[in-house]
């Protein structure tokens, strides 16, 4: 080739690069213009667009719904469109943060997936990779995407943290929405660039709340979500879905071979012998609550009840004094807080399912030694009555009396007993001794449910580890160490007023002589019965089973498509 012509050449290359340049840095690939003040008024027409086009639903947003819709175009107008999180090359440092509190919502007790964790990686991911391959951002559509998502996963956010995981239907019917509160929030984190700091701030504080914060993440370190279980739902309404679904769970775990459709009794009661001997429980070959809670634990159920747990302390947020009985039904456990320390505690018996311990606040306001019982009308219709009719003597050989609506004590025998199928114009009473239901110690606070906190005859339920067990009332089984706080923290009280006070001293003597007295309280301890089915208790995360059947509504809600 000629010196010219191979010069010319050259010419022509360099020409087409410098027009192939110019071409690539006058647009991107979406047709927008590439100087900064054009681009950056590209990125909020497209932003408006987006949030024009989303509906009442929060539809909109490719196949993403948002679960703060109404919040989310109520913000970009008036920002008149401004991104929030990102810029036209880049994501905000404050972007960023949110980002990975999204994938890190579970130390939250909160899951990614509610925040569109997995569209937002796949938006990050894109741009990453396009910055990597050309060296500029292609899709402002997606950028504008990707601030309404980051947008609406914070506002999200704020409103579960601090009211938990109630629709927004529910709130605006209960006049408990606050938008404001999320607004003023997401404002605080565009000025402080600090979203972790202004989504923490909505967090209740109670003690039970913290804990679980504090022993999660070390549950979270060894979790492991990627097994997900058939989980059986016990007691069943229909015991042909119960066993189809409960031989689908043992073939999960390869107790069963996939192929098998049906078991008879017999082969399904030797099935569940080799389970419950594997997993180290009663082997009587039966379906039971022992066995449906045992093959319902997983890492990832014991989340979701970290979960629920959780989101039930928002939806409470409850302020608690500095001293206070904390009864918290499944773990079958009271404890003593003072100070925000547990100064006592105790394994208790609580209500069988049929009678179910009812949720209560209230305070200690007596104490009674060698208790009577006056027995309730609910036991006494269920159980009392048909023992009676059949024989009148059931009564004086349980240690009952009856008496009539004057006081008056009635012989068994001098009633018709067959004029009654229900319920009966006669209190029954059980006087006070080692015999006693209530056994030596009775702890009263107003309710209108009739129940309290006392010692029992029954003492042996205690070693039990299913303690669901009562007709409503709760046993105590250190109850010794409890009225001794009581009457310490009564005593101080009274020093410091000058007047007088029982001692303890008092209270052993009228227990050796068996004695029945009935002892003020002064100090008015406070008493919550609450319901939840996780904890942090000594450092380490403790899951209880759902003896009640209260977590079925939140678990809905937290495992459902409802914002």
């Amino acid at each position: 080739m000629m010196q010219k012509d191979w010069q010319s050449l050259k010419l022509f290359y360099f020409l087409l690069a410098v027009g192939i340049g110019l071409g690539f840095s006058s647009c991107n690939l979406s047709g927008k213009s590439s100087n900064p003040e054009e681009t950056a008024q590209d990125l909020k027409k497209e932003i408006q667009t987006w949030v024009e086009g989303i509906d009442p639903s929060g539809r909109g947003i490719d196949s993403s719904r948002l679960r703060s819709a109404d919040m989310a175009k109520e913000l970009y107008p008036s920002r008149q469109y401004e991104p929030v999180w990102v810029r036209v090359d880049s994501i905000t440092p404050a972007g960023q943060s949110l980002l990975k509190l999204i994938e890190s919502a579970r130390r939250f007790g909160l899951f990614p997936e509610h925040y569109h964790a997995k569209t937002l990686t796949s938006i990050q991911s894109t741009f990453e990779q396009d910055t990597l391959d050309t060296g500029t951002r292609k899709d402002l559509g997606q950028w504008a995407r990707m601030d309404i998502l980051l947008t609406d996963a914070f506002l999200t956010l704020a409103r579960h943290l601090q009211k938990g995981h109630e629709p927004i239907d529910s709130l605006k019917k209960n006049n408990t929405y606050q938008p404001e509160v999320y607004r003023e929030a997401l404002h605080k984190a565009i000025q402080t660039q600090d979203p972790a700091a202004a989504l923490e701030a909505l967090e209740p504080t109670s003690v039970g709340y913290e804990n679980l914060k504090k022993v999660l993440p070390d549950f979270l370190r060894t979790a492991d979500f990627s097994k997900q279980y058939t989980r059986l739902e016990y007691p069943y309404r229909d015991s042909t879905v119960f066993i189809r679904s409960l031989i689908k769970r043992l073939k999960e775990e390869n107790y069963l071979d996939s192929s098998i459709l049906e078991l008879d009794a017999a082969a399904l009661s030797q099935t569940l012998k080799r389970v419950q001997t594997a997993r180290n429980l009663t082997t009587d070959g039966k379906y039971g609550t022992q066995l449906v809670n045992s093959l319902n634990r997983s890492d990832a159920e014991s989340f979701l009840k970290v979960a629920i747990t959780m989101d039930r302390y928002r939806i409470e947020r409850e302020s608690l004094p500095e001293r206070y009985i904390w009864v918290n039904l499944p773990s079958f456990y009271l404890q003593v807080y003072d100070k925000e320390s547990v100064a006592l505690e105790s394994r208790v018996v609580i209500g069988k399912p049929s009678t179910r311990t009812p949720l209560l606040t209230s305070q200690i306001s007596d104490v009674i030694t060698y208790p009577t019982w006056t027995i309730p009308a609910s036991i006494i219709s269920g159980e009392i009555l048909p023992q009676v009719k059949k024989d009148p003597g059931y009564l004086s050989r349980k240690g009952y009396s009856l008496f009539d609506s004057e006081g008056n004590e009635v012989s068994a025998d001098s009633v018709d007993w067959s004029k009654y199928s229900r319920g009966m114009p006669y209190r029954v009473v059980q006087g006070q001794g080692d015999a006693n239901a209530l056994g030596v110690m009775k702890f009263n606070f107003p309710n209108k449910h009739s129940v309290y906190l006392h010692d029992t005859n029954q003492r042996s339920f205690f070693a039990n580890e299913n303690r669901s067990l009562s007709h409503g009332c709760v046993r105590v089984q250190n109850w010794d160490g409890l009225y001794k706080y009581i009457l310490r923290i009564d005593s101080a009280l009274a020093l410091q007023q000058g007047t007088s006070f029982t001692s303890t001293e008092f209270v052993r003597a009228w227990l050796n002589k068996k004695e029945r007295h009935v002892i003020p309280v002064k100090s008015k301890l406070p008493v919550y019965f609450r319901y939840y089915t996780a904890a942090g208790r000594n450092g380490k995360l403790e899951i209880y089973n759902d003896v009640y059947g209260e977590d079925r509504k939140l678990r809905e809600l937290l495992t459902g498509d409802k914002p």
